[in-house]
């Protein structure tokens, strides 16, 4: 296989999602979970292992654009986003970057708020086996985060809700990922979208699709009933009040800012705060565990691993029985994204190979 990969590095193609799509390359859910099952043991065994960088750029300098200024009050409630991100990583066959691009307000000129190209390298020459358009397949490696913190953090025989803040493609990844593998488990999802049409549109896509019941909504009176909370937004400020919750709350933030102090720090004192990586969610310094930190002069990475922060990408057991709430930060893990690049690549390759094969 890595003789061909070396091969293949001379004639580099691009595949984007209709191609992948044709030849029949889009992975299942079942594969897409077994990609990053794998991943995560690879990580964890130390396999695997990456970086990511990112460069945030400042939204004064966006508005002050003449054709764009007359949009800014669309996001006194929504961050921009605006950031340009590489995530870089290698295992035993592949090394792999993938280059992000994200606006919010990209959605107003009709595309995606975030757009990635991931580049799919040989790991022993690092030369350039293949290129693919990676933005839905970003998100969906996103939202399996759902299905890893459900099953680390909850018994085998407990039922339980989901609240889901969220209505975009993360969101739909979520509830593909949690219907195929906990549906026995959960009893509804309840979701709440940034708006009204974002939230009809998921339940437009998802309608006869799901065993769960996804029950949308337009207020957050469920969410005391929902023991799992996921955060998939790109709001300015906290999307709920610590009062709000569940006593056991499980929640799982795949955001920015979102989640309110005093949550924090009662997770922080009573219950258990985790991050997929510690180091990586303190340096971005955008999601709300990070900022809880910064804005006291303190850094996570320096005081999280002292006063109890654990990681996903750790190798020791986490009690799933807590007294208190457990926090997940999640800010997307770059061996995440190779391990589904390379699913799909080699999957392309079977298909080329017996269409090949066919003809001769």
């Amino acid at each position: 296989m890595q003789e061909q990969n070396i091969q293949a590095s001379r004639d580099v193609k691009f595949l984007n999602c209709e191609e992948i799509r044709a030849a029949g390359a889009d992975l299942t859910t079942q594969e897409l979970l077994d990609a990053t099952d794998a991943a995560w043991r690879d990580i964890r065994s130390g396999k695997s292992f990456g970086g990511k960088s990112v460069l945030s750029l400042p939204e004064e300098s966006f508005w002050e654009v003449e054709s764009v200024a007359p949009f800014k009050s669309q996001f006194e409630n929504e961050r921009l986003g605006w950031k340009l991100s590489c995530l870089y990583s290698v295992n035993d066959q592949f090394g792999g970057v993938k280059i992000i691009g994200a606006n919010a307000f990209n959605r107003n000129l009709g595309f995606p708020r975030s757009t990635s190209t991931v580049l799919l390298l040989e790991k022993r020459t690092l030369r350039l086996v293949t290129v693919l358009d990676g933005t839905a397949m970003s998100a969906r490696r996103t939202g399996t985060y759902a299905t890893t913190v459900l099953g680390m953090f909850t018994n085998p025989t407990d039922k339980l809700s989901v609240f889901l803040f969220g209505s975009g493609p993360i969101a739909r990844s979520v509830i593909e990922c949690l219907d195929f593998r906990f549906a026995d488990r959960i009893e509804e999802i309840v979701v709440r979208g940034r708006s009204r049409e974002g939230l009809e549109a998921l339940m437009a896509d998802i309608a006869g699709c799901t065993r769960i019941p996804v029950i949308p909504a337009s207020d957050t009176t469920r969410l005391p009933f929902c023991r799992f909370v996921i955060t998939a937004t790109n709001a300015r400020t906290p999307l709920f009040d610590d009062c709000a919750l569940h006593r056991r709350a499980i929640s799982l933030h795949l955001g920015g800012d979102e989640v309110p102090d005093a949550y924090l720090q009662r997770a922080l004192r009573s219950g258990l705060v985790v991050c997929d990586d510690v180091a990586t969610v303190s340096r971005r310094n955008s999601q709300s565990i990070a900022l809880h930190f910064s804005r006291r002069g303190l850094s996570l990475e320096q005081v999280g691993p002292l006063i109890g922060v654990a990681e996903l990408s750790g190798s020791g057991d986490l009690h799933v029985d807590q007294e208190g709430p457990t926090c997940v930060t999640c800010v997307g893990l770059p061996m995440l994204d190779l391990y589904v690049a390379q699913a799909i690549y080699k999957k392309y390759r079977a298909y080329n190979d017996h269409m090949l094969a066919t003809r001769t």
